[in-house]
C-alpha cells in the first residue's frame, strides 16, 4: 500500500510514493514527498558490557546521525572507553548490538576498520619507525593513502615525516595519531580525547578539521573531558554515568534548560531566606554583601526581591556547559 503524506501547505492528505514530485490537488502546492529517513551512521541498541561481576555499560541505546559531531561525555569509569572499544570491534558486547555504517561492529570489524579513523585515549605508536614509515605501514593495512592529502595534513599539523616516532614529544605524537586517523578520509571518525597534549592554537586547528569533516558529510564521535571543546564543536552530546546514558540533547537545548546565573552586590548584607524559595530559584548563596543565584525561567520574582535592597552591581549570564555537566553529576556549580 502506498504511504499517505500530508501537504505542508494546506494539510490535506494524499497517497504517494516516497521521494517523488507531487502537486497538491487541493491548493496546488508543488513539492516532493519525503523520502525514507537516512540510517544513522552509528546505531547502538540495548548494549551492555560486563567484566566478570562488574557491569561497565548497561542497556545503552543511542543513534549518531550521519554528518554530525556527537560528543560523548562522562567522568572516568563511566563506560566511555568500553563503548568505543566495542564500536571498533576490539571487545564483544555482552548483550545488544552496535552498528557503524550499517555494519555489525563485532562480526564485520575488519571491513569497518577501513572506513573508520580512530584516535585512542592512550596512543601507542611504533617508536622505531619514522612518521612516513608508519603511515606507509598503515596504508598497507587500510589501503591506498592519497599522497597529496597526506602532505596537506602534515603541513597543517606541522609534522616532520622524517622524524622517528620515539623522538617526538607527547603533543607531536598526538598530531601523528590525528594524521593517521584523518589521512584516508574515512566517513566516520571515532576520537577519544583527540586534542590531549596539544597547544591552544593546534587545538583550534583540530576543531576546524572536525568542522570541515562535518561539512563534508562525515560523522565524528568525540569523547572528551574538555567541556569547552565539546561546547564549541559538537552538535549534540550524550552524557553517561555508571554505565548508563543520562541524556542525549543538543548543546543549545541543554544550555537553554540550564539555569542562568545572577550575581548581585548590595550596599547591605542580604538574608539568604529572602531568595532561596523564590519561583525558579534552584540554589542561592550569600557571601558578605554578594548574592549568587541560579534560576530557571522568569526572573521577575528575583528582581523584585533584590529591589528591596540598594543594588550596587548586578551581573547576569547563561551558565556554560561545564556548569551543566557538574549539575548532571551532582557536583553543583563549580
Amino acid at each position: 500500500m502506498s504511504p499517505t503524506f500530508r501537504c505542508p501547505s494546506c494539510g490535506q492528505q494524499r497517497l504517494g510514493t516516497s521521494g517523488l514530485p507531487l502537486v497538491c490537488a487541493s491548493c496546488g502546492f508543488a513539492g516532493t514527498t519525503p523520502g525514507p529517513a537516512p540510517r544513522p551512521a552509528i546505531e547502538i541498541r540495548e548494549f551492555s558490557k560486563r567484566y566478570g561481576t562488574s557491569m561497565a555499560v548497561e542497556a545503552l541505546s543511542l543513534d549518531v546521525r550521519a554528518g554530525e559531531i556527537f560528543g560523548f561525555l562522562g567522568p572516568n569509569g563511566a563506560g566511555k572507553t568500553t563503548t568505543i572499544r566495542c564500536l571498533l570491534g576490539f571487545l564483544r558486547p555482552t548483550r545488544g548490538s552496535l552498528h557503524v555504517l550499517g555494519l555489525d561492529a563485532w562480526s564485520q570489524a575488519a571491513i569497518l576498520h577501513h572506513r573508520i579513523g580512530y584516535v585512542p585515549g592512550e596512543l601507542a605508536l611504533y617508536d622505531d619507525l619514522t612518521v612516513e614509515q608508519l603511515l606507509r605501514f598503515i596504508a598497507r593495512i587500510r589501503g591506498r593513502i592519497d599522497e597529496a592529502e597526506r602532505a596537506r595534513l602534515e603541513a597543517r599539523l606541522k609534522i616532520d615525516p622524517t622524524r622517528r616516532v620515539r623522538t617526538l614529544s607527547k603533543g607531536n605524537k598526538q598530531k601523528v595519531g590525528l594524521l593517521q586517523a584523518f589521512v584516508h578520509e574515512p566517513p566516520v571518525l571515532i576520537l577519544d580525547e583527540p586534542t590531549a597534549g596539544l597547544d591552544p592554537l593546534m587545538q583550534e586547528e583540530v576543531h576546524e578539521m572536525l568542522r570541515e569533516a562535518r561539512a563534508q558529510g562525515r560523522t565524528v564521535f568525540l569523547s572528551s573531558h574538555g567541556l569547552r571543546e565539546v561546547e564549541e564543536v559538537c552538535d549534540r552530546i550524550g552524557m553517561i554515568r555508571d554505565g548508563r546514558l543520562l541524556t542525549v540533547e543538543s548543546v543549545d537545548e541543554l544550555k537553554r534548560k540550564a539555569p542562568r546565573l545572577f550575581e548581585f552586590e548590595f550596599e547591605d548584607e542580604p538574608r539568604i531566606e529572602e531568595f532561596r524559595h523564590l519561583a525558579g530559584v534552584t540554589d542561592a548563596a550569600v557571601q558578605g554583601r554578594t548574592l549568587r543565584v541560579h534560576i530557571r525561567g522568569d526572573a521577575d520574582a528575583l528582581v523584585k526581591a533584590a529591589a528591596a535592597h540598594r543594588v550596587k552591581r548586578v551581573d547576569a549570564r547563561d551558565v556554560d556547559l561545564e556548569e551543566v555537566f557538574f549539575r548532571h553529576y551532582g557536583g553543583g556549580p563549580p
